[in-house]
């Protein structure tokens, strides 16, 4: 039986079919042939336009500047890998790169985690210049994912406009004190942590089941960027939204860190064009077109109320995500957190 490419990432046979497939070059030695290939994934679909945005310009541009160098097989909407498939993938070089949500993956890369804490992220979203290529911070974030042999070829840019409360007509929330009690669907583990003290039920629902989970009432409520409402159409079945900056992420183009550094000087060259552009374009565009252009007048225009929390209600929540703030620290470490998050703050 003869496997196809995709067949064997897939299933996991990666290097026994390769050598079988193609000789005694197995496909996870150095390419010895003049063209590189790259396999690269996201699990989005193209529902999710701005999203998709910049991941789609990015692998066009290698396409189209790869020449003889880079020829590429991408695979979006999860046709090759689910999204918990993914980052498992590219440690196993199942996969060469892919483009992966922060939040979903802080657990298993805690350092990506000071893009979504509470109290922080507000400020990430202000100041994208701070996460941006060559600055002080990207610089420790890739530093500390080095170790873990992990590259982020770029962050888009700073982060997307925050994640904010979402709520039903059954169970609304429209101040801090009403999030009490709900259950709530929240995928970033720092958003969980902040709303412990609010006893609320947190729930990791993945976003293509969320629909369903809000029109049964299985939850309340949902902490969502909106990208994840329009490209779930939840607007359909939300009446609130509660301004209140939980948490926030981006999504952006990982590598192992000795796959980037082994590659020739032309196909990196290439790959760094192309982040370049997405770091200059993806999280801009985003916040700063789509938002506000399309998104935010489709989900007023399906008459969601948009309720702006009080400076005192802000306040209240950014003062009790201290044990937050702690117990990442003691993720990545005492002096590293502390220098990161000093570096977000836009205080060193």
């Amino acid at each position: 039986m003869t496997l196809s490419r995709r067949q064997v990432l897939k299933y996991g046979t990666f290097a026994t079919a390769g050598a079988t497939l193609f000789g005694s070059q197995s496909l996870l030695a150095p390419y010895s042939h003049a063209a590189t290939t790259l396999t690269g994934v996201t699990y989005l679909p193209n529902s999710y336009k701005a999203l998709t945005y910049g991941s789609n310009r990015f692998v066009e541009m290698l396409k189209e500047n790869g020449g003889d160098a880079l020829s590429l097989d991408f695979y979006d909407s999860g046709q090759l890998l689910k999204v918990d498939e993914q980052l498992p993938a590219l440690r196993s070089r199942s996969i060469d790169f892919m483009f992966h949500t922060f939040s979903y993956v802080t657990r298993s890369i805690p350092i990506l985690g000071v893009t979504g804490l509470p109290g922080v992220a507000g400020e990430l979203y202000r100041h994208p210049e701070r996460l941006r290529l060559g600055s002080p911070l990207m610089e420790l974030i890739n530093e500390v994912l080095a170790k873990e042999n992990l590259y982020l070829l770029t962050s888009g840019g700073g982060i997307l406009e925050p994640e904010y409360l979402w709520s039903t007509a059954a169970s609304p929330i429209r101040r801090l004190e009403e999030v009490r009690g709900k259950k709530v669907r929240i995928v970033g583990f720092e958003a969980t942590q902040a709303f412990e003290s609010y006893n609320v039920g947190a729930t990791r629902i993945p976003s293509s089941e969320t629909y369903m989970a809000l029109q049964r009432g299985t939850v309340d409520a949902g902490v969502f960027n909106i990208s994840t409402i329009i490209g779930r159409s939840l607007q359909e079945q939300l009446t609130y939204c509660y301004k209140l900056p939980v948490t926030a992420f981006s999504v952006a183009p990982f590598m192992l860190r000795d796959t980037w550094d082994n590659l020739d000087d032309d196909v990196r060259a290439v790959l760094q064009q192309a982040a370049e552009w997405y770091d200059a374009n993806f999280v801009e565009h985003c916040n700063n077109d789509i938002y506000p252009n399309e998104y935010w007048p489709q989900v007023k225009a399906a008459g969601v109320e948009i309720i702006e929390p009080t400076e005192e209600e802000i306040a209240t929540f950014n003062a009790g995500v201290q044990d937050v703030w702690d117990h990442w620290k003691g993720e990545v470490g005492e002096e590293v957190g502390r220098r990161a998050i000093a570096l977000a703050l836009g205080e060193a």
